[in-house]
């Protein structure tokens, strides 16, 4: 089993997205790369700690490639816009990719690479590459909240 993490803004469509994907085992939403050890969701949603708005997935590499995430990533969110996805604007909602190892690194990064060679976006890529920190998993109540709801 391998982990990777994305922060695409809010993460209750993005973890939909990567749970319904066969080769993922598991996903968790929660926050990753800010200072406060352990923040809320109150105090995430306050942009002033740093954490982005992540999702966290368990995935087997024999069934699904760290690249086939990297798709549905780039699918999932608008990586062109800074701090901002829809409504929801604040650094909690950047898009960023938090890499787990210099394997990710290099193919998260060759990865953008081809979309901006390809013109997947018509404004640039702003997205973030960052190694991963420590990950805080979010409030119950968020975790699946779309199935949840039957959505």
């Amino acid at each position: 089993m391998a982990l990777a993490t994305f922060a695409a803004g809010c993460f209750w469509g993005v973890q939909a997205r990567f749970a319904a994907l066969e080769g993922v085992i598991e996903t968790a939403v929660g926050y990753m790369g800010g200072t406060l050890p352990e923040p809320s969701y109150p105090e995430v949603c306050t942009g002033r700690t740093g954490h982005a708005e992540v999702v966290q997935v368990e995935f087997d590499p024999a069934r699904i490639s760290y690249e086939a995430l990297l798709q549905c990533f780039w699918q999932s969110h608008d990586p062109t816009t800074l701090n901002r996805q829809g409504p929801d604007i604040g650094t909690q909602y950047r898009s960023a990719i938090f890499y787990h190892n210099d394997e990710q690194k290099n193919l998260a990064e060759q990865s953008r690479a081809e979309c901006e060679a390809l013109g997947c976006f018509a404004r640039p890529i702003v997205t973030e590459m960052t190694a991963a920190s420590e990950f805080w998993r979010a409030e119950e109540y968020h975790q699946h909240y779309l199935a949840k709801r039957g959505l």
